[in-house]
């Protein structure tokens, strides 16, 4: 989360659960990896740690998800060296911690998990109809703006790396943001539209990963050059239509960059386990996830419910049935 450190373990998160009666959020964000001004920030947020909490798992489990049939598969172990180098995988990696803290935030406020916001307060609403339907929207503008005060970020010069991992942070922050949305409910007579209640809603959090990812496979690597109309030095990559690298053109604020070509990720390394005993899908993915290596074919027997029926008046009964499945893995 802090962009300097890999995401933490889940044992060493915290036990979960609702916000720390008195001050012991404080005790919660001391047991978070944060940075010393993060930490100060933390400690003035009650309910900040839960949330954060929850953002990290939000990220992790969605980065596993969407990785799950590639060589990298989003594993916690070599993730401190791989924030290290300026892969497309480090890129993602940014690009879904921001995001999932951004739609964390967002949605402690609106469910009320936060003492110093509450639910989104966007011109243009109807809040005093939306609070008196009980809807709440959720709040993504205090949630950006606390996130760059808590991220910190500043315009660096001539570090190439720190521009990568601000861009790459706020792809994430611009994907939760495209996945806002209006919704809006009728009330009245049979249903007709006297009363409209509005509010700002944000896309599940599948979807932004999926985006991510999309933007994972398209993206770009980058190079520092000289903008000698603005002074200071900018990202820059291969022109979309010359590909010529006398034309360099800028990222879209869209695109995940990246500095450096990534490690093949098939055998064990400082950044990952190796796609040894990863199970795969024959048709699928086998001969790129095993890397040449060949597979593995194993038959086991596994239980599952079928037969089901309805039983009057309230609970399904089910038998057991049994059934042939075989699992491919890649060999060592």
């Amino acid at each position: 989360l802090t962009g300097k450190e890999a995401l933490t373990h889940f044992p060493s998160l915290g036990s979960p659960g609702g916000p720390a009666p008195g001050k012991g959020h404080v005790k919660q964000c001391e047991l978070l990896q944060l940075s010393r001004k993060q930490k100060r920030l933390c400690r003035r947020e009650p309910g900040l740690a839960e949330t954060l909490r929850d953002a990290v798992r939000l990220g992790v489990l969605e980065c596993q998800f969407q990785f799950r049939s590639e060589r990298w598969n989003c594993s916690l172990e070599g993730r401190p060296s791989l924030l290290k180098r300026g892969f497309k995988e480090t890129a993602f990696l940014y690009a879904v911690s921001s995001a999932a803290l951004t739609h964390s935030l967002a949605r402690a406020c609106s469910a009320g998990r936060m003492e110093r916001c509450t639910c989104d307060d966007s011109p243009g609403l109807e809040n005093r109809k939306a609070w008196q339907w009980g809807v709440c929207g959720d709040n993504l503008k205090y949630s950006t703006k606390f996130l760059k005060k808590f991220l910190g970020q500043k315009r660096i010069g001539k570090d190439l790396r720190a521009k990568v991992d601000i861009h790459n942070t706020n792809v994430g922050i611009k994907a939760v943001k495209n996945g806002l949305k209006t919704t809006c409910k009728c009330h009245g007579v049979s249903g007709s539209c006297a009363v409209r209640t509005c509010w700002k809603q944000l896309s599940p959090f599948h979807e932004i990963g999926r985006l991510l990812k999309l933007r994972y496979d398209d993206a770009v690597k980058v190079f520092s050059t000289s903008n000698d109309a603005v002074g200071h030095s900018e990202l820059a990559g291969p022109h979309r239509h010359s590909h010529s690298p006398k034309h360099p053109a800028l990222p879209r604020p869209t695109d995940l960059v990246y500095v450096e070509d990534s490690p093949s990720f098939c055998r064990p390394s400082k950044y990952s386990l190796g796609t040894a005993g990863r199970t795969c899908s024959r048709e699928g993915n086998c001969d790129s996830m095993c890397c040449g290596r060949g597979y593995n074919t194993q038959s086991r027997l596994v239980t599952f419910s079928c037969h089901c029926q309805v039983q009057w008046c309230c609970y399904v009964e089910c038998q057991q049935c049994m059934q042939e499945e075989v699992v491919y893995s890649c060999k060592q």
